[in-house]
C-alpha cells in the first residue's frame, strides 16, 4: 500500500502512475484503460485529461455501469464524458457499457464483442466500497459466483440489494488479467475494510480477486 499525506497528493500520484504506464504501452501498440465511476476518482480524471498522451490510440472502458442512459445523473458514462474525456483525452475511444434496451442481458454479447479486441487491459483503476465490492461485484449479488469464476464472460449483468439499478460489470478474470492494477481508496473506514478483506473469501470481499496483483493507493 502506498500512503499519501493528502488526498491531493494521492490523486496526483495515481494520475502520474497511470500516465506513465499508458505511455509505455503506447510505445509499442494501442492501449486500453479501465476506470471506475463514482465521484472519488474525479480528480484523477481531471489530471489525466490535462496530460499529453497519444490519446487517439487509447481505448477507455468503465469497470462497470448502471443500466441507465447518459441522461441520468447516475450514469458512470456521463461522469466519464464530463471529467475524463476532456482536453487532450477527448480523443480517446470510449467503449460502451450501455445500450438502449430494456434488460441488460439483451446487450451482453454485443457489448462484450466490442470490448474483446481491446483486451487485455493495460492499466486498470478500481475503487472499493466499504462493503468490499469493486466494479459491480457486490457481496450477495445474484450471479456473483459466476462473475468470480476463473472462466467467465467478459461482461455480466448483476443485481444486488445495495446496487440500486441492474449493473453491468467486467468480470473477475478480465480484471485480474490487466497488466497494471491500481486500487484507490480514501478514509479510515475503507482502509479497515481493505484489511478485513484479506481475511475473507472472494465471495465475501470481491475486492480480494485483485489484491495480490494490485497497488493500493490510500490517503486519510
Amino acid at each position: 500500500m502506498i500512503t499519501y499525506p493528502t488526498r491531493d497528493a494521492l490523486m496526483e500520484g495515481v494520475a502520474a502512475a497511470i500516465a506513465d504506464q499508458l505511455r509505455a504501452a503506447l510505445s509499442t501498440r494501442r492501449a486500453t484503460l479501465s476506470v471506475p465511476g463514482g465521484t472519488t476518482p474525479g480528480p484523477v480524471f481531471d489530471l489525466l485529461a490535462e496530460t499529453y498522451l497519444d490519446w487517439a490510440r487509447v481505448s477507455v472502458v468503465l469497470n462497470d455501469e448502471r443500466w441507465v442512459g447518459e441522461e441520468s445523473p447516475r450514469s458512470n458514462t456521463r461522469l466519464l464524458r464530463e471529467r475524463l474525456l476532456q482536453g487532450y483525452a477527448a480523443k480517446a475511444r470510449l467503449l460502451p457499457l450501455y445500450a438502449p434496451l430494456f434488460e441488460p442481458e439483451e446487450a451482453m454479447d454485443l457489448l462484450g464483442q466490442g470490448i474483446a479486441r481491446h483486451l487485455p487491459i493495460n492499466v486498470l483503476l478500481l475503487g472499493m466500497g466499504e462493503d468490499m465490492h469493486t466494479a459491480s461485484l457486490f457481496p450477495g449479488a445474484d450471479r456473483l459466483a459466476e462473475a468470480l469464476a476463473p472462466v467467465a464472460p467478459i461482461l455480466m449483468a448483476l443485481r444486488a440489494a445495495g446496487a440500486g439499478e441492474p449493473r453491468i460489470t467486467l468480470t473477475a478474470p478480465v480484471l485480474r488479467a490487466a497488466q497494471h492494477i491500481h486500487v484507490l481508496i480514501t478514509g479510515t473506514a475503507k482502509r479497515a475494510a481493505l484489511e478485513r478483506a484479506l481475511t475473507l473469501t472472494e465471495a465475501e470481499a470481491p475486492i480480494k480477486v485483485v489484491l495480490d496483483r494490485a497497488v493500493v493507493h490510500w490517503a486519510e
